[in-house]
């Protein structure tokens, strides 16, 4: 949710149209909770998406639910520390062990900034300044330490790509 959110808010930053679609269900952290984002340059009819451009895959069972969900040579971004090795014929693919190098930086749950990292990195969508803005304007005053750790996760997901 917070990988989504963070899109949304730098994508906003740069005077995009953007829609952000949280689906909280009975899962819990490691689940397939799941949030869908539109950015666009024009105005977005709907925030419902069934086809995607591109999926960012954090675990197993989220790969194995939202895979079909993906357009057809669409971007796959998955963390291989959960999702393993697979392959999709239909899909652009890029796995990298984003757990394991969110441990490596004292963090685990700095996992989905590294993903955010390689989604910028390979998209552009976003500028990676504008992430950096809104990791640091959301952070809440009591966790500002956690800012340091999702830059680095940031920075290292850009790098990779």
């Amino acid at each position: 949710m917070l990988l989504g959110k963070v899109l949304a808010e730098a994508a906003m930053k740069e005077d995009k149209f953007i829609t952000w679609l949280p689906s909280y269900g009975a899962e819990v952290r490691g689940g397939t909770a799941h949030c869908m984002v539109v950015v666009s340059d024009s105005e977005i009819g709907s925030a419902y998406v069934s086809k995607a451009d591109a999926l960012i895959i954090m675990n197993a069972p989220s790969l194995n639910r939202f895979k079909a969900r993906l357009k057809k040579n669409g971007l796959l971004i998955a963390n291989s520390s959960l999702t393993g090795d697979f392959s999709e014929k239909n899909a652009r693919v890029s796995a990298c062990p984003f757990s394991d190098m969110a441990c490596a930086l004292g963090n685990i749950k700095v996992a989905n900034m590294i993903a955010l990292g390689c989604f910028a990195a390979l998209t552009g969508i976003v500028q990676p300044q504008s992430l950096r803005e809104v990791i640091r304007e959301i952070a809440p005053a009591d966790k500002r330490e956690l800012v340091t750790v999702n830059l680095a996760a940031l920075e290292q997901g850009i790098k990779l790509m």
